[in-house]
């Protein structure tokens, strides 16, 4: 590779060189999205995303969400009206909100289980080891883009053994079955189970939560783990399960690391969770991923479950 000059400029021209890594990689993402016949472009996927997620909601309120200048949203939409619908409110009939169309669901669910597994290790393998001095670690990523593309490395890697997938609707009765077969299988089911699993949209992600699913090719969705909003800026990681059916596949390990990653990605700095000590594998695959017995947690929180005799405390890098 030759004299790089953009990046001989310095750190004042950071914005362009970001700028070229995000047409260079999208161009990539571009190309798998074509090939899996994903109709829309790499960019306007956030777009989709934020909306199955915390939808329907007004153009201001997605651009704020995004923080993005509303033109810029505006523009996008109007090239995804196919899978983007304006829904007047049933309180106000003056007011509309974004939602998605049936086509829009069916889009979503594709992009989810088959393009941003592929697209998500890729990328992961592009930043994997890098610390340090931030433009020294821009500098590595892409001469590692250079080495290989972001479409060779997905080539390369061939289709996900397991992916993760957001919280939507149609996944909620995943969401109480995996957990009420393992908590049935030791435990009884309490009161706060029941009304979390009966309700995970208003209770956790209305809340600013996160409910994330682990799917497998042959399986379906085998593992699901919520991030639970709670007082005093603690975050409570819970619902974790994984069906008897998946069990030795390491769904788990898998599960709560990309939990433990959304939750960095969210700037969620105090995470905690609750437990009991029969589930002994469960709390060796916490300690193993850097939670820490905390008595003061227990203290806080414990009485929420009559099971519960173990807590624990986790802060994201």
């Amino acid at each position: 590779m030759g004299v790089d000059f953009l990046a001989e400029l310095g750190v004042g021209f950071l914005g362009s060189r970001l700028k070229r890594l995000a047409e260079r990689m999208q161009a990539d993402a571009a190309e798998v999205a074509r090939s899996l016949d994903v109709p829309v472009q790499p960019a306007q996927i956030s777009l989709l995303m934020t909306i199955r997620l915390h939808g329907p909601m007004a153009v201001g309120e997605l651009a704020e969400r995004l923080q993005l200048a509303q033109p810029t949203v505006t523009r996008a939409l109007g090239t995804l009206e196919d899978f983007v619908e304006m829904r007047r409110s049933p309180d106000d009939q003056r007011s509309k909100s974004l939602a998605l169309t049936e086509k829009g669901e069916a889009l979503m669910v594709r992009i989810q289980t088959h393009l941003l597994p592929r697209i998500e290790r890729a990328a992961a393998s592009l930043v994997e080891g890098l610390s340090g001095d931030f433009m020294q670690g821009l500098a590595k990523v892409e001469a590692r883009l250079a080495e290989a593309s972001l479409m060779s490395r997905i080539e390369a890697a061939g289709p996900p053994a397991m992916w993760v997938r957001n919280f939507s609707d149609d996944l909620a009765g995943a969401f109480y079955r995996i957990n009420a077969e393992w908590i049935g299988d030791m435990f009884a089911l309490e009161e706060n189970d029941i009304a979390l699993l009966s309700k995970p949209r208003e209770l956790i992600l209305d809340k600013g939560g996160v409910v994330l699913f682990a799917e497998t090719p042959q399986l379906g969705v085998v593992g699901t783990c919520a991030l639970m909003v709670s007082k005093d800026g603690w975050v409570e990681l819970t619902k974790m399960g994984v069906l008897k059916s998946a069990r030795g596949l390491k769904v788990g390990e898998f599960l709560l690391a990309k939990t433990l990653e959304r939750a960095s990605s969210l700037g969620f700095g105090k995470v905690y969770l609750l437990t009991n000590k029969k589930c002994a594998a469960a709390i060796h695959l916490y300690e193993k991923l850097g939670f820490v017995h905390d008595a003061e947690i227990m203290r806080l929180f414990g009485a929420r479950y009559a099971r519960c005799d173990v807590a624990m405390s986790y802060r994201p890098a």
